[in-house]
């Protein structure tokens, strides 16, 4: 079988890279990253651990005019909102006269807890859109069907780095310290103080508990990007400290299973780490220390029975979560692809697959439509904008000067952009 995922930064190509061998593990899996502020760095890619049969940075309307993506049998859409209803309307304008066409697929990489209506109705028109839980089965299928999107579109399936790796209470010992692992996000939260406090924290508790190591794990490095904009590096952060951090924290890199495979407490805000820890079984505490709020998301799991305080961990608190808000939030799938191998299955037999239908239309959303397109370098019909895709003009000069453009935004959004920021809170 042969899987086209497209992605917009790092962790969405771990999403969709993972969904594919996992559905299909012996698929030829092709990665198409799509150009933008958070395109991954090679080291990014190859943090995740998937090797793709091929890597191509590529555009919006190159990506939907690609020979090589006609041929798929599958496409994974692994974006946000707006890039995926516009690779919906490319899509269905470059395979509007094709008597077959790829089962297209999509989807979330991680909790869905803001946003909800708005990320559904711009993913409404794949074949299958993906749910990662009974709980967001529920939810999703009742957004879809009151406004005539058929609610059978929607699979439930769960997270793909949901490794089955159960972890062992036991395993602290003489040889192994107890560690305490401490998951960061790039906005969560945003600004500096709130930041701040967070490692002071991290590193209040390595001093309180000489026994115990304390890891931080940073998704990024500095001036490297990824989903979300990061203004205030920890890292970054700790260097501006006056005083040693104790000899028992280390910032750590690379794939969160493998930090998890060390780890005996994860500690986040909201992290989606926090759902691969609790899938092992290991003690788990989402941060109320900033509030228990919508903008953090940590409210998502209010009913999990993890919610703590640093002061709590402090004084040894180690929550588990409760094993039927774990069930119904796909925590304890027993066949995650099932479902979504037989649809796909289904779907790849079919003589043939109906005209792809995004919810958004020109006659429904003529004020919203033709700019969600425009910015992405498509026509209204979802044919590439002149210059644009297949339909381009000036070749190598075209894409050279994209390049030069590119890098110069990167360069201001990564490196110059946080430095702006720290310099105004000083």
């Amino acid at each position: 079988m042969r899987i086209h995922v497209l992605a917009d930064s790092d962790t969405r190509w771990k999403w969709g890279a993972g969904l594919a061998t996992g559905f299909c593990p012996q698929g030829e899996v092709h990665a198409h990253m799509l150009r933008g502020r958070s395109t991954p760095t090679a080291r990014q890619m190859a943090e995740v651990g998937i090797t793709p049969a091929s890597i191509t940075e590529t555009t919006l309307p190159e990506f939907v005019t690609s020979p090589e993506v006609a041929d798929a049998d599958v496409i994974v859409l692994g974006t946000v909102g707006g890039a995926t209803q516009a690779a919906l309307h490319g899509l269905a304008h470059a395979f509007r006269d094709y008597p077959q066409r790829p089962v297209l697929v999509t989807g979330y990489v991680g909790v869905v807890y803001e946003k909800v209506t708005d990320g559904l109705l711009l993913r409404a028109g794949a074949d299958i859109v993906l749910a990662n839980s009974p709980y967001d089965t529920r939810r999703f299928r009742g957004i879809y069907e009151p406004l005539g999107i058929p609610g059978g579109s929607v699979v439930q399936t769960a997270l793909p780095f949901l490794e089955q790796r159960p972890y062992d209470m036991n395993r602290a010992g003489a040889e192994h310290p107890y560690t305490v692992c401490f998951a960061v996000q790039p906005s969560v939260p945003e600004d500096r103080k709130s930041r701040t406090y967070l490692l002071r924290r991290a590193i209040q508790h390595a001093r309180l508990r000489p026994g115990r190591d304390v890891l931080i794990k940073l998704r990024s490095r500095p001036g490297e990007q990824t989903t979300h904009i990061e203004a205030y590096h920890y890292q970054d952060l700790a260097e501006q400290m006056s005083e040693p951090m104790p000899p028992n924290l280390h910032f750590v890199y690379g794939n969160m299973s493998d930090t998890l495979d060390r780890t005996d407490l994860m500690i986040t805000v909201s992290s989606t780490a926090a759902l691969e820890s609790m899938h092992r079984g290991m003690p788990t505490g989402i941060l109320s220390d900033l509030g228990v709020r919508e903008a953090h998301g940590n409210h998502y799991f209010v009913g999990s029975g993890c919610v703590t305080s640093w002061d709590d961990v402090d004084q040894g608190e180690a929550p588990l979560a409760h094993e039927a808000w774990k069930r119904d939030q796909g925590i304890l799938a027993d066949d995650p692809y099932g479902e979504l191998r037989s649809r796909i299955d289904v779907l790849l037999r079919a003589p043939a697959l109906p005209p792809i239908t995004p919810y958004y239309t020109r006659a429904n959303a003529s004020g919203y439509m033709p700019t969600l397109l425009a910015r992405r370098g498509l026509n209204p019909d979802g044919s590439p904008a002149r210059g644009e895709g297949a339909t381009g003009g000036s070749g190598s000069a075209r894409r050279t000067s994209r390049r030069v453009m590119r890098s110069a935004y990167q360069f201001g959004v990564q490196r110059v952009a946080p430095k702006l920021q720290r310099w105004g809170d000083v």
